[in-house]
């Protein structure tokens, strides 16, 4: 049976399921909680891989999931 996990970089180990965050919605301000929503409901369900792009909505992107995953938890 193949593994659950894999690890990036050699010291990082992440879910193989992941989440693909090229839909959160960006371009709407009163979108925005509903993405951070999508994104916070994502981690609390386990998943430890997130992908994410700057070509999705110029950075946008980025700035939902790192409102939405503040405080970032230790890595250990």
């Amino acid at each position: 049976m193949p593994s659950t996990t894999f690890r990036i970089g050699g010291d990082l180990t992440v879910g193989r399921l992941g989440f693909g965050a090229m839909h959160l919605p960006t371009e709407k301000p009163e979108d925005r909680p509903s993405a951070i929503a999508v994104a916070r409901r994502a981690v609390d369900l386990g998943i430890t891989l997130i992908d994410t792009a700057h070509m999705y909505g110029n950075g946008a992107n980025e700035e939902v999931l790192a409102e939405a995953l503040h405080p970032y938890p230790k890595i250990s």
